[in-house]
């Protein structure tokens, strides 16, 4: 099914942007996990719209109701069901969808996909709306790798081309990122603000760069070929509506080096092995190498905007002038970080419950 990921968990995703509700169920958990729904809730509202000058005006309050799988507390080795109920949809803004696709949305996929039988009302099972059970998971998941000291946190590394200081490679200092608008550098965040308010004020959508580091990673996990650590958090990253790229440490600017300088020089420190330097982003033939894992993910800027638009008519077959009507963030990045956080974590956890490392060694 393609809204569902995992191979030692299985995660699925259902609902629509504006259906009755919206929620998850995360199979393959063990019981005996803690489980704060305080600090869940801290997390979802992150992403939560509504709250800011740079977000969506629809306002949910997107409290996941647990159905099944917790008690007490702590995982009791059920299914992990949870729903978001709708509360604040308009639905009639997007009457006119079906017929007069957006130029960079789903619409005139899903219509020739679905022929005509999706729901088109706020993008239906491909808005990004969906993001909010996809933090569900993500928020319990960075839960329990706390509990084995690995951490998941990420920042704006750019937006409009406006850049923030990027992650130390060596150390990213995730307790530095800004709690309000997600950046280590204030005077990049101001800037950034005001690139979303400028470009809103024109009838316009911006796009950007998220950064995303994972620290307390042992070496070896992992597979090789197709099961490595780059394609298990790649596939569930582009899963995330807008997502048009990732790359891993150096990336694609690794193209432009040198191997004398690209590779990564080893050390021993402290009794541990570690590299000088992090280009290949804390993964080595798709295995964890025990650095800090690093990667970014590109987001295409928001598709639906209040100025005219050249789209078609597909029941007339000829071509239209559309105006979008509706609720839309001006950029997506800033309410994404918690969403690719909670990516990374559901395959950084999926790895780890299916972690078949040796705990020998050859003599």
């Amino acid at each position: 099914m393609s809204s569902t990921y995992g191979e030692n968990l299985k995660l699925s995703i259902f609902g629509q942007s504006h259906g009755g509700g919206i929620g998850m169920t995360l199979d393959g958990i063990p019981a005996g996990l803690p489980v704060d729904t305080e600090k869940l809730q801290s997390f979802l509202n992150r992403r939560a719209p509504g709250q800011n000058d740079w977000s969506t005006p629809r306002a949910e309050e997107d409290r996941p109701e647990f159905l099944s799988g917790l008690l007490d507390g702590y995982t009791c080795g059920a299914p992990i069901a949870a729903v978001i109920y709708n509360k604040n949809t308009r639905s009639g803004d997007y009457a006119n969808l079906k017929d007069c696709p957006r130029p960079g949305h789903a619409d005139y996929t899903a219509e020739i996909k679905y022929g005509g039988f999706q729901d088109a009302a706020g993008g239906g099972h491909f808005s990004g709306r969906l993001t909010a059970p996809l933090c569900i998971a993500g928020g319990l998941c960075k839960q329990w790798l706390e509990e084995l000291d690995i951490h998941v946190g990420a920042h704006i590394y750019a937006i409009g081309g406006i850049p923030d200081t990027p992650f130390d490679p060596l150390m990213p200092q995730l307790g530095k990122i800004g709690t309000v608008f997600p950046v280590l550098s204030e005077a990049a965040g101001a800037a950034m603000r005001q690139r979303i308010s400028a470009t809103r004020a024109e009838g316009d959508s911006v796009g950007g760069v998220i950064e995303c580091a994972v620290t307390g990673l042992p070496a070896g996990i992992g597979e090789p070929m197709f099961g490595g650590v780059e394609s298990r958090i790649s596939a569930i990253v582009y899963g995330i509506p807008a997502v048009k790229g990732v790359e891993f440490g150096s990336g694609f600017q690794a193209a432009a080096l040198r191997g004398s300088v690209n590779n990564d020089a080893y050390l021993v420190e402290n009794g541990r092995i570690r590299t000088q330097t992090n280009n290949c982003g804390g993964i080595l033939g798709g295995i964890t190498n025990g650095m800090p894992l690093i990667f970014r993910a590109a987001f295409k800027p928001t598709p639906s905007i209040s100025r005219p638009q050249q789209s078609v008519s597909i029941s007339r077959m000829e071509q239209t002038e559309l105006i979008v009507r509706g609720r839309h963030d001006p950029c997506i990045v800033p309410r994404a970080v918690p969403v690719v956080e909670s990516a990374a974590a559901i395959a950084i956890f999926d790895l780890i419950l299916g972690n078949t490392q040796s705990n020998r060694r050859k003599q």
